[in-house]
């Protein structure tokens, strides 16, 4: 009883280019004050504000709960509206003004609704 083996001298490959235009934040992350609600929510019950943020994404509400799971909604957020920006800018927003960065993921979803 004789083996054969077939080895595959060569694969194709397919490759998925997208091109897209990234967009930029609509607000920056220290203007608070252009939505007072949001601003005023942030300030005094975060928690709330952040379980919305994350539901409006399709995320479960438990997400700002968890460890560095804010860096990461802040990152999928920016994926899916095709913001520039990299993981090190969430990183830095998210480590260094929390509440600001999460009013300004707040505003982003409202304005792009």
């Amino acid at each position: 009883m004789a083996f054969q083996s077939n080895v595959v001298t060569s694969q194709t490959t397919q490759y998925t280019v997208t091109t897209g235009r990234f967009s930029d934040w609509n607000t920056n992350v220290c203007d608070c004050c252009e939505d007072c609600g949001i601003c005023l929510c942030g300030a005094f019950i975060p928690c709330i504000l952040g379980c919305k943020v994350a539901q409006d994404n399709g995320d479960s509400c438990c997400l700002p709960f968890l460890p560095g799971a804010m860096i990461a909604l802040r990152t999928s957020i920016r994926s899916k509206y095709n913001i520039e920006g990299s993981v090190c800018d969430d990183w830095a927003v998210m480590a260094c003004l929390p509440l600001c960065g999460l009013c300004q993921m707040a505003r982003e979803q409202k304005m792009r609704g």
